[in-house]
């Protein structure tokens, strides 16, 4: 059977830089088995399937696979598939649309805001389905820096220490003291899969961040490293920046208010990736948090599957 899909490159607004995602389109009759070799085959961070929506008012149903394994939630999938099904439904043109939509997702139903915009990349942004939380397991600091290729002093900055946070996938968050040892990581999957502990059913990924970067609107730079979901570098993981925000919340203490950032990413692939965090905190705690980012269509085709 022949199906639609497009690729999209997220959190970016060229072309050929951000984070490449594949959207299956009319995917409700793909076995399980399908969509986890249609993943392997498109050997991307992440490949949507879009189905019908189980409820009326939302906009569909989505799974997500990585080349290994299907995750309940990830942040360029889900801002890659609310650009893609918003220019989908008005390909014809419209003018400059704001819209909302509800993709159905493993975690739970995700909100969605889009806007369509003529002459430039579409954006939208989405509320954490979950607010991130903290695990409190034994890390191995030295362990961690050798699979980094880091001195142990590198590990740290201010109150930022190495931790474990999910806001619905988890990641062992490992700041590092500057720009120049977040870009001089050297991941070795093997010494991280005897270091790293297993969190929520899997291994978690590697999340190294420093304050500042490259563009000058960074709050944060960071890279990410996945062996348990297939992924030897990941150019932007909105999952991953979803677990961030509380280790912000907590290591930062950040006022009761509104806190704006971009995180940077990508920038060592050569796809350089700007992920928009929203924070809202209230009583010590955050009350609302959601990430955005425009996207744009790479490619379009027919699966013949």
């Amino acid at each position: 059977m022949a199906r639609p899909y497009s690729i999209y490159d997220v959190f970016t607004n060229r072309k050929l830089a951000g984070n490449p995602l594949a959207v299956v389109f009319e995917a409700d009759d793909l076995t399980d088995e399908a969509m986890q070799g249609i993943a392997a085959e498109m050997s991307l961070s992440e490949t949507v399937f879009v189905m019908k929506a189980s409820n009326g008012s939302h906009s569909a149903r989505v799974r997500i696979f990585t080349p290994a394994r299907e995750l309940p939630f990830a942040g360029h999938p889900t801002v890659g598939t609310a650009i893609a099904l918003a220019e989908r439904a008005y390909e014809d043109g419209g003018g400059n649309l704001d819209l909302v939509s509800v993709l159905e997702e493993n975690v739970g139903p995700v909100r969605c805001a889009v806007r369509l915009r003529e002459g430039e990349a579409s954006f939208a942004e989405f509320d954490l389905p979950k607010t991130s939380m903290s695990y409190e397991l034994a890390l191995d600091r030295q362990g961690i820096a050798d699979a980094l290729s880091l001195k142990i002093t590198e590990l740290g900055f201010e109150n930022h220490a190495p931790s474990i946070w999910s806001a619905g996938v988890p990641f062992l968050l490992v700041p590092v003291h500057n720009l120049s040892a977040v870009e001089r990581v050297d991941f070795d999957p093997q010494l991280w899969e005897r270091t790293a502990p297993l969190c929520e059913g899997g291994l978690t990924s590697a999340y190294v961040y420093c304050r500042g970067g490259v563009h000058h609107g960074a709050r944060f730079h960071a890279r990410m490293f996945s062996p348990d979901m297939g992924i030897s570098e990941d150019p932007a993981t909105g999952s991953a920046v979803a677990a961030l925000s509380g280790a912000i919340r907590h290591f930062d203490a950040l006022p009761d208010g509104h806190h704006p950032m971009m995180v940077e990413q990508g920038v060592e692939m050569g796809r350089p990736s700007y992920i928009h965090l929203h924070i809202d905190a209230k009583d010590g705690e955050i009350s609302r948090a959601r990430i955005g980012g425009q996207a744009v269509r790479f490619a379009s085709g027919v699966l013949d599957i």
